[in-house]
């Protein structure tokens, strides 16, 4: 019979096990980690599920955090017909673009 080592540990950082949503930063590295855990091929198909669900979940939160910088970056790069720079409010945290999200309806 051949015999498998037991799969590495795959570390999840405690901002994620908090429930908390991780920086841009965290959520990409952690998702580089998963994609090379994966790759390997060494876990068990639980586990494997496992760390594609969660790096399904950050990768959606990465690709919403990039979604709104553009959106940010779009607005401070605007002009009228004239022209000239366009100054509009933006949303600068989580809060602020709930609020943002409610007044588009």
């Amino acid at each position: 019979m051949n015999r498998r080592s037991p799969p590495p540990e795959v570390p999840t950082p405690a901002a994620a096990s908090a429930g908390d949503t991780p920086s841009f930063e965290a959520a990409i590295k952690r998702l580089t980690e998963i994609v090379q855990t994966l790759e390997r091929g060494d876990l068990p198909l639980e586990e494997s599920l496992r760390l594609f669900e969660e790096g399904v979940k950050l990768s959606g939160v990465s690709q919403a955090r990039l979604d709104s910088a553009e959106k940010r970056v779009e607005q401070l790069l605007a002009v009228d017909e004239q022209g000239r720079a366009r100054t509009t409010p933006f949303a600068t945290d989580a809060r602020d673009e709930a609020e943002d999200d409610r007044d588009d309806r």
